[in-house]
């Protein structure tokens, strides 16, 4: 058996099983990173290692760390509150609300990290306005879907595109945020013809009535000015990256580590809630991915692509963004980028133009991975806080909402795809 046909094989099954969710995809992965280092000749651990893109995995790791200490002081459950006020009672205007305000806290922060924040205070709220919560849960994680696609740091795909593209902070804005807006927009809009049925529209409620109070919420406010100066000040460096010549990894730890030293707080309580097993799924997956660029696969996949469409740039890249939309649904999205980034930079070694290539994957990668329950990590990580609650989301239910916004955003995308960069 050649060494391709056991990479091949080897990753197949190892997809097959993150897909299945039957076993931990952290595991998984890093069994399957193990056994290519194992079983393909030639491919050892120095190479493998060598895969594995700490500005990612540091990126991801720093942002985790300041989100965490911001969520200690209460500011999280305050927008939620506000969002009730704004709504005045009415569920599907603070539906509407809770979206807008995940979209753009998972721009700024992560999707992940953001819907897990949330996840616990839209419970709550749904409690107080009488109305069962998985409608406004399904809300939540398309918006952060959609939110997240905006930034390098939003959505893990575009963290990895990020990095492999050398796409700094400015451009991945500059290129993806004007459709994001008009994404959000759209989305909104049409959250109460989507969940008109699903939820019951009552009046609008005073605030004493809803029985909600801002006040006492903030529960540390030192700690939100020392997070949000810190917060701020990331975000610029982020902006200035270029003129730094600092890596984005480099500033988030930078702020990560300031934020601990001015605070104060116990590193190892808050190194505790850092999602480690997503850390190593994204190790395992560089691993298990590069296993496939040493045997020539990715090669072989991009120099196929290439004929079957004629090698014309506008063909490939609408292609790339509907099979990654459609992909994105049937795989977690995250696994699915990884496995494309390399074919994208075979398709630049044979002369194409990768510029709208990049933007395409991105397009689809992030809004395709709201089509089902497993499209993206935000979706799988609500649903399983959900059934811990006590709320079944199922397949079938996220689905009926997800597939039509990902259709819609991803029309939406096409055109912007088409205008901007392929006429």
């Amino acid at each position: 058996m050649n060494d391709m046909l056991i990479a091949l094989i080897l990753f197949t099954v190892a997809y097959a099983v993150i897909v299945s969710e039957r076993v931990d995809r952290m595991v998984v992965a890093l069994l399957g990173a193990m056994a290519m280092i194992a079983f393909v000749r030639g491919y050892d651990q120095d190479i493998a290692f060598h895969a594995i893109d700490l500005n990612v995995i540091f990126l991801l790791m720093a942002m985790m760390i300041i989100a965490n200490i911001l969520s200690e002081t209460g500011v999280f459950q305050w927008l939620a509150i506000k969002a009730v006020h704004l709504g005045r009672g009415n569920p599907v205007r603070v539906m509407q609300v809770l979206a807008v305000v995940t979209a753009l806290g998972s721009a700024m922060l992560d999707n992940v990290t953001v819907v897990v924040l949330i996840a616990p205070i839209t419970i709550f709220v749904a409690s107080t306005l009488k109305v069962n919560p998985v409608p406004l849960l399904i809300a939540e994680v398309l918006a952060s879907n959609i939110g997240g696609a905006a930034t390098l740091i939003g959505d893990p795909p575009n963290i990895l595109i990020g990095s492999a593209a050398q796409l700094d902070f400015v451009t991945f804005v500059w290129h993806m945020g004007p459709l994001v807006l008009a994404s959000l927009l759209l989305f909104v809009l049409i959250l109460p013809l989507m969940f008109r049925r699903a939820l019951a529209v009552t009046g609008g409620g005073t605030k004493k009535e809803l029985g909600l109070s801002a006040e006492g919420v903030i529960t540390d406010p030192v700690l939100l000015r020392q997070s949000l100066v810190i917060l701020s000040l990331v975000m610029l460096g982020f902006l200035l990256h270029s003129v730094l010549h600092l890596q984005t990894a480099t500033i988030a730890l930078s702020g990560a580590a300031a934020l601990l030293l001015w605070t104060k707080r116990d590193p190892h309580k808050i190194l505790r809630d850092v999602e480690w097993p997503t850390l190593l799924f994204f190790v395992g997956l560089f691993i298990l991915v590069e296993a496939l660029v040493y045997v020539g696969a990715i090669e072989i996949a991009a120099d196929w692509l290439f004929r079957a469409t004629g090698g014309s740039m506008p063909v490939t890249a609408m292609a790339l963004l509907w099979v990654s939309g459609i992909a994105s649904g049937v795989v977690d999205n995250i696994p699915y980028t990884a496995t494309m980034i390399p074919l994208v930079k075979s398709l630049g070694a044979a002369g194409m133009n990768t510029g709208p290539l990049w933007w395409a994957l991105a397009i689809g990668a992030d809004f395709g991975g709201n089509s089902t329950l497993v499209g993206a990590s935000a979706n799988v990580v609500v649903a399983s806080f959900a059934a811990r609650s006590g709320y079944k989301i199922s397949f079938i239910q996220f689905a009926r909402y997800g597939l039509l916004t990902t259709f819609l955003t991803l029309v939406l995308g096409s055109v912007y795809l088409w205008l901007r960069y392929l006429i």
